[in-house]
């Protein structure tokens, strides 16, 4: 017996197996806890992926507030698209707060947090773990925009076209919801940014490198709270005034202007009464302090608004009013005027021309061609369609800035 005893004690034969037995709950363990780990990651992606949507949802709605939806209801009708971890949140989430920050305004903050049992890790836990996540996002400054579209359709909003060089020194933005809410094509060359859209942004060589901002926030009209004046209207008096004519304007109300001659304005406004503004080829036309307001006294929603036509020969040193209703506006076109593919308001000048101030044409096109060289000074251009066209320079510079009147972009981004 004794022997048999000390024969089993030295066997040796089998110990993989003992071994391996020993170690199986700890293989076991490590692989059950493997298991859970990358379920909990997964959650905690998808969680978090979920808090960033609801939080940009929740700045939309602050912005925008279309149909008065608040954050909160954003943030919830997000979660209900977007919470891809197909567990309930915990109680009292989401918790949305509104934080506030010197470098960003319209601050939301996003928390989630949940729970859920996993089969191997519930054997020695109490409880679930609980899984979280929060983001914040805001809008954040982008930079000053000096043209605006005001397009609030499908239908492409800013155009880039010919072979011209379009020199702005600031940056662009359609409310267009196209896909190919602003494009460049042809050879032009446009040196502006940001160019923003509510949109997406064709991508193309031609916007040298600019800063590509889709999906942004739509602009607010900045022109928004100026409604056009009728003192002194209904306007009998067509201006007339031929090429070899020289002469000089005091503001009124008038029912139509069309200048090919040597024309001095007087500072005021120039109410135009139900028709167009026209510079000829051969007009040269001055004025330090004016405005044109494109109008009509009949106060029908349906009544004529004109038009404005400045032929690209035509040699223009015109200067925005400096004070009164229309500060810093050179031509404001009546919000009544029909949009139409039909109707382009045309905005050209020699190389010899240099305008000062806002064009306006909130519910129509505005195209401005470059010729030899068409040069602005601090001019913003906000209309419903913008077209760059032409061969030569555009050119707008605006050394001091725009100061109060300048146009602010904002877009929505993830801050935290």
């Amino acid at each position: 017996m004794r022997k048999l005893f000390k024969k089993l004690w030295n066997n040796d034969r089998g110990n993989a197996l003992i071994i391996a037995g020993a170690a199986l709950p700890l293989l076991v363990g490590a692989a059950g806890l493997a298991t859970d780990t990358i379920q909990w990651a997964l959650w905690k992606r998808q969680l978090q992926r979920a808090a960033d949507s609801a939080a940009l949802a929740g700045v939309y709605a602050r912005v925008q507030n279309n149909a008065g939806e608040t954050a909160l209801q954003a943030v919830n009708a997000d979660l209900a698209d977007n919470n891809h971890t197909g567990i309930p949140l915990m109680s009292g989430f989401p918790d949305v707060t509104y934080p506030t920050n010197a470098s960003w305004a319209n601050g939301v903050r996003v928390d989630l947090a949940l729970q859920k049992s996993l089969g191997f890790s519930s054997l020695f836990l109490s409880s679930p773990p609980t899984i979280d996540a929060s983001a914040t996002a805001a809008t954040i400054p982008t930079g000053v925009y000096c043209v605006v579209s005001l397009e609030p359709t499908s239908a492409t909003g800013i155009v880039a076209t010919g072979n011209g060089s379009i020199n702005l020194g600031c940056g662009m933005i359609t409310n267009s919801t196209s896909m190919t809410a602003a494009i460049a094509t042809g050879s032009s060359s446009v040196n502006a940014t940001p160019i923003a859209a509510v949109g997406s942004i064709t991508d193309s060589d031609n916007w040298n490198n600019a800063d590509l901002l889709p999906f942004t926030v739509k602009q607010t009209d900045p022109f928004a709270a100026v409604n056009p004046t009728t003192t002194g209207c209904p306007g009998t008096t067509q201006v007339k005034i031929n090429s070899n004519e020289t002469t000089s304007l005091t503001p009124g109300c008038f029912s139509k202007i069309d200048i090919n001659g040597t024309v001095t304005l007087a500072d005021g406004t120039y109410i135009i009464d139900g028709g167009p503004l026209e510079f000829g080829a051969q007009a040269e036309v001055t004025c330090n302090s004016c405005t044109f307001v494109l109008t009509n006294s009949d106060s029908s929603p349906t009544a004529t608004i004109g038009s404005v036509t400045m032929n690209g020969g035509a040699e223009l040193h015109l200067t925005a009013s400096t004070s009164g209703t229309y500060e810093d506006i050179l031509i404001y076109q009546d919000r009544r005027a029909p949009s139409s593919s039909s109707t382009v308001n045309k905005i050209n000048g020699n190389s010899d021309s240099l305008m000062s101030g806002a064009f306006y044409f909130p519910n129509q096109q505005m195209q401005i061609n470059g010729t030899a060289g068409l040069d602005f000074n601090c001019a913003q251009f906000v209309a419903r369609t913008v077209d760059f066209a032409g061969n030569g320079s555009i050119n707008n510079t605006c050394t001091g800035g725009y100061g109060d009147d300048a146009i602010m972009g904002r877009h929505v981004r993830l801050v935290a």
